[in-house]
């Protein structure tokens, strides 16, 4: 006689849409597969995530980090696929997405597609967007943006529980293979500096080191840093920036660390000067004591005015570094993606990537819009600084023109460069070349072109050292007396545009909290919605902020296409009444559509920022 308790009946699995997924294709093929192409078949009985991504996106990088964990701690039934999806010319390369995949240190299967095939199957509208096919060859959810991970962790367990119960889970070893390693000095520098000694210190990025070379550019030194991702001792995670400080010590934006770290030349000590490690939120501080104050991706550093300032990528602001005082603070820019000037506070940047002192100005390469840009001070205090626009209009817009800078185009600039006569040097990287703008004439040239992938340039005598990032090394220029011609290319992003009906367009963002999650409307609120439309005569009616996740659209008869801003957050908690202090998690997204109004367009825009559209 058993007189054990009779087993609890298994709670039953939570419903959900079934929608069959879309097979997986690319004219690039596929990466990190030993050679063997991939279809959803050889993924029946796996969880498969697909991360539509693109190398230029610094959100994109961010959800790469985001799911190491997760890409570990399942690797036996989940199995992540990378879709790489290009906004700009230059990503569309294979070539380039082969660096881009080692660069960045993607551990999983990457399907090529430069045309975008798979990701209008699966109508995707931003980067970065994560698609959750169970076991069975079905869509079960669907997120845009960052902050996702805690989300989807939950959901795997629950997937990987049922169909654990219904017999269609699959576990072993995923169809990930990786590649050779390279051997060399370098492997894509990022950032580069001029040292008093004359020897050269650089940002060693894909193995989280500085490297320091002799006056040649080329004898190493010595190395600083374990080699190994890291936040400990003197270890980094990606480093990028290096600016000199008056004390002697170089300041380093240690990008995936989301800090600021110095390294003493004379010592070899490594110091973490600001920032906690942890990644920056919507809500979090933006000022106070530094080693409080989270940061997020910062990409470069410079010294101008008496503080370091900070190209803040991961929240497209610029932020800066008191030393004396021991404090951080937001300088200019709100968080929203895009290319608008004026008082630094109001400014919009998107991905800012490089900074250069000169004078009374902070150039700055403004990467996702391909714009260069400027801080001038007009008076005292941060209210006092303001932005302006040399070269670039906007986040869709980009290739290689010389000529007035009002019709100049650049494509994906990561570095500045000021120069002896006034002038300053921009490292157009995804043009593969080195331009310059001067104020005096307002005009743009070429100065050198056939570089690879240039990501900055410094100053040593009269040549000018670039770090030719995707080469692995720094070239030797001698600054040329007369520009380069090139013939002339302009590009607009490939992604097609939404045909919207005239008059009212409903835009809904779909969010639905994440599995044993709810709203957080504790202290008020809990989400928030931004639009905005480039140009903005666009929206006759609907622009600017609000707290409900949907908007009625008002569109100018007199405009026939132009492109959507959308900003969307909400924040969500543990749904556990006996919690005090549950866990909570801040999902955002910054979409930037493409309309074009037509007779037979649609009246409804779904945005979905997690879940699915129903």
């Amino acid at each position: 006689m058993n007189d054990a308790a009779p087993a609890p009946t298994p709670a039953p699995a939570p419903r959900r849409a079934r929608v069959r997924a879309p097979e997986l294709i690319g004219k690039g093929g596929w990466l990190n597969t030993g050679g063997k192409e991939l279809s959803l078949a050889d993924l029946r009985g796996r969880i498969a995530i697909l991360d539509f991504w693109t190398f230029c996106c610094i959100n994109c990088l961010h959800v790469l980090d985001e799911l190491r964990e997760l890409e570990e701690k399942h690797r036996d039934t989940v199995v992540i696929i990378g879709v790489h999806s290009p906004k700009f010319v230059h990503e569309a390369e294979h070539a380039a997405v082969v660096d881009a995949v080692e660069r960045y240190q993607v551990h999983h299967p990457v399907l090529d597609d430069p045309e975008l095939a798979t990701w209008k199957q699966y109508a995707v509208r931003a980067w970065p967007t994560l698609v959750v096919i169970d076991p069975e060859g079905y869509i079960v959810a669907q997120h845009a943006g960052e902050g996702h991970a805690h989300a989807i962790a939950r959901l795997v367990e629950e997937l990987e529980a049922e169909h654990e119960a219904k017999g269609t889970l699959r576990r072993g070893d995923g169809p990930y293979v990786a590649p050779e390693p390279v051997a060399g000095d370098l492997r894509f520098p990022g950032k580069a500096l001029l040292l008093p000694s004359g020897n050269l210190l650089v940002s060693d990025t894909t193995r989280h080191r500085l490297v320091e070379l002799a006056a040649d550019g080329e004898s190493v030194v010595r190395s600083i840093g374990s080699g190994e991702r890291g936040f400990a001792g003197d270890s980094f995670s990606e480093p990028q920036g290096l600016a000199l400080l008056p004390d002697g010590k170089v300041v380093v934006a240690d990008t995936v660390n989301h800090a600021l770290r110095t390294y003493d030349p004379a010592t070899g000590q490594v110091e973490t000067v600001a920032g906690t490690g942890r990644q920056w939120w919507q809500g979090a501080p933006t000022s106070g004591p530094a080693l409080e104050v989270d940061l997020s991706s910062p990409w470069d550093v410079a010294w101008w005015q008496g503080r370091v300032w900070i190209a803040m990528a991961g929240v497209h602001q610029l932020w800066t570094w008191d030393p004396e005082a021991g404090t951080v603070e937001v300088a200019a820019g709100t968080t929203n993606e895009g290319l608008l000037d004026g008082p630094a506070a109001e400014a919009w940047f998107a991905q800012p990537s490089g900074l250069a002192a000169a004078g009374d100005r902070l150039w700055i390469a403004d990467s996702e819009t391909s714009a260069l840009r400027y801080v001038e001070a007009a008076g005292e205090g941060h209210e006092g600084y303001v932005i302006k626009s040399a070269v670039g209009t906007g986040l869709f817009d980009f290739g290689h023109r010389d000529g007035d800078a009002a019709q100049a185009l650049l494509q994906h600039p990561l570095g500045v460069t000021a120069l002896p006569d006034g002038s300053v040097a921009v490292c157009d990287t995804y043009n593969h070349a080195l331009r310059r703008y001067d104020p005096a004439t307002g005009r743009v040239s070429t100065l050198a072109t056939d570089l690879r992938e240039p990501s900055d340039a410094v100053l040593v005598g009269e040549d000018i050292v670039v770090v030719e990032s995707a080469r692995h090394r720094l070239t030797r220029l001698r600054l040329p007396e007369e520009a380069v011609r090139v013939d002339a290319v302009a590009h607009r992003t490939q992604r097609a545009a939404t045909e919207v009906a005239p008059g009212t367009l409903r835009l809904d963002v779909v969010f639905q909290a994440p599995s044993g999650q709810k709203l957080d409307t504790r202290y008020g609120p809990s989400t928030r919605l931004l639009v905005s439309s480039t140009p903005p005569e666009l929206l006759a009616a609907g622009e600017g902020a609000g707290t409900d996740l949907f908007r009625e659209l008002a569109l100018n008869p007199d405009v026939s296409e132009g492109v959507l801003h959308v900003s969307a957050m909400a924040a969500s908690c543990d749904d556990d009444p006996a919690n005090e202090y549950p866990a909570c998690h801040v999902h955002q997204q910054d979409w930037g559509v493409p309309v074009r109004v037509t007779a037979d367009g649609v009246s409804r825009l779904p945005l979905v920022l997690a879940g699915m559209d129903g």
